[in-house]
């Protein structure tokens, strides 16, 4: 399956990853979109076999950048975007799926935003868990490194899965 992945990646993006600093390029990206995140991006660069740190420095840089994003700018976007009829839509679900983890958020405060960001699991990470301080109206500064502290957690455990028990069974 990991094989189909990569090969189906790479008939989309063959052109750009073809070079060192377009496989860089590509990781970026993946490590900026929502779900896939720093996780999705050290999972890809494992697969093509990029050199770990520098592969780990890109990937937490892009996903890093989300959090100020989300933070400061999200909810000004989503007012002015929710005046869209398809983008409203798009935006409801997104808060509704959000908010259906405010009850661990609310219980545990910054650490539940830390450890939301933190678990490597589909719907969770830097976007969501700014997104949930956002519509909370925490406290964006405490929320920023709160958000930080989880994605750097996230990297360790993604790096230890991506470069360690990844590549034993993809080899």
């Amino acid at each position: 399956m990991a094989n189909k992945l990569v090969k189906t990646l790479l008939g989309t993006f063959g052109g750009l990853i073809s070079t060192s600093l377009g496989k860089y390029i590509f990781i970026f990206i993946i490590s900026l979109l929502p779900i896939l995140e720093l996780r999705g991006g050290l999972i890809a660069a494992s697969l093509l076999k990029m050199p770990m740190w520098y592969s780990l420095l890109v990937c937490l840089c892009a996903n890093i950048l989300i959090i100020p994003f989300v933070l400061f700018l999200m909810e000004s976007i989503l007012n002015l975007l929710s005046k869209i009829k398809f983008f409203k839509r798009l935006i409801d679900w997104w808060k509704r799926k959000a908010l259906k983890k405010q009850d661990v958020i609310e219980k545990y405060g910054y650490l539940g935003i830390m450890l939301f960001v933190a678990i490597p699991l589909p719907g969770s990470g830097a976007w969501t868990g700014c997104l949930l301080a956002v519509l909370l109206g925490l406290d964006k500064k405490k929320s920023f490194f709160a958000a930080l502290l989880g994605v750097l957690i996230a990297a360790v455990i993604m790096l230890i899965f991506s470069y360690g028990i990844l590549k034993g069974i993809v080899g």
